[in-house]
């Protein structure tokens, strides 16, 4: 038994199949992770979203921001843009059964040894907070009104920081943006949501997330995703950023989490 963590998809279904094949992936004995963003802006998002479904058990995965806005199109809050490809999964005969199912992912696992998230975790917060706060979203998300409410405010950048006295639902935005936007933010948690640059090249007044002193324990091993633009590098040997870009042109990057080695499948 093996299990493999998988870079954000985005839909990207053939690179995924073509990585599992080349690692010789067993359904019925390895496991699959995912840091999200399984769906949209790719060629295949029904095809992925089916795909991660029909894993069962063996698969496991945390919301990212696409997952996150088809869940907002598919209850009728937001329109979707020009650049979505997610018009297969709204118009499927399973439509609903891979929506409930996918609404029921949570925003963190730890596991294996690991913590996944899909963009990280600011530096204000320890281990055990990031735990509550993602619980805290993953009830909101379970709750017919709590995640209606929650969709309703979701888009949007303030407040760019965290404080204990927030009140819902803009509290749970923020939450989720340190979640599933975060790249960049400054040393007390302030985000910066605009920039997608390189690391080496922050806002004035920023850096990446992963460069500020935290309060998670040093040997903490974090698996993320939703940066493209790293290449899959970071500057920490406790760092596995695995979105390598592939829809936009790069490779999708699969891990081993036994033995930390990385594949990686061309798009085409």
């Amino acid at each position: 038994m093996t299990t493999y963590a998988v870079g954000d998809i985005q839909g990207c279904f053939q690179p995924l199949k073509r990585l599992l094949d080349r690692v010789k992936f067993d359904p019925a004995s390895d496991h699959l992770w995912s840091v999200g963003d399984v769906v949209n802006r790719g060629p295949e998002s029904l095809e992925t979203l089916r795909f991660c479904y029909n894993l069962g058990s063996h698969f496991r995965m945390v919301l990212g921001n696409h997952d996150l806005h088809l869940l907002a199109i598919a209850h009728g809050i937001r329109r979707p843009s020009r650049t979505d490809t997610l018009d297969d999964i709204l118009k499927a005969p399973d439509r609903d059964k891979l929506l409930h199912w996918l609404q029921q992912q949570p925003m963190l696992i730890e596991d294996e040894g690991y913590v996944m998230i899909h963009a990280g975790i600011p530096p204000q917060w320890s281990l055990s907070q990031a735990k509550t706060l993602a619980e805290e979203m993953s009830d909101v998300l379970r709750c017919e009104t709590k995640s209606r409410q929650f969709f309703e405010v979701m888009y949007g950048d303030d407040p760019d920081t965290w404080a204990g006295d927030l009140l819902p639902p803009v509290r749970w935005r923020v939450i989720t943006n340190y979640f599933t936007r975060m790249r960049f933010c400054s040393p007390s948690g302030h985000l910066e949501l605009t920039s997608k640059s390189q690391p080496n090249d922050p806002p004035s007044g920023f850096a990446p997330w992963f460069s500020h002193p935290s309060r998670l324990p040093q040997d903490t091993k974090i698996i993320f995703g939703h940066w493209a633009a790293l290449e899959g590098r970071a500057c920490k040997d406790n760092l596995f950023p695995l979105d390598t870009g592939c829809i936009w042109g790069g490779p999708l990057r699969l891990m081993n989490l036994d033995t930390g080695e990385y594949f990686h499948q061309p798009q085409n």
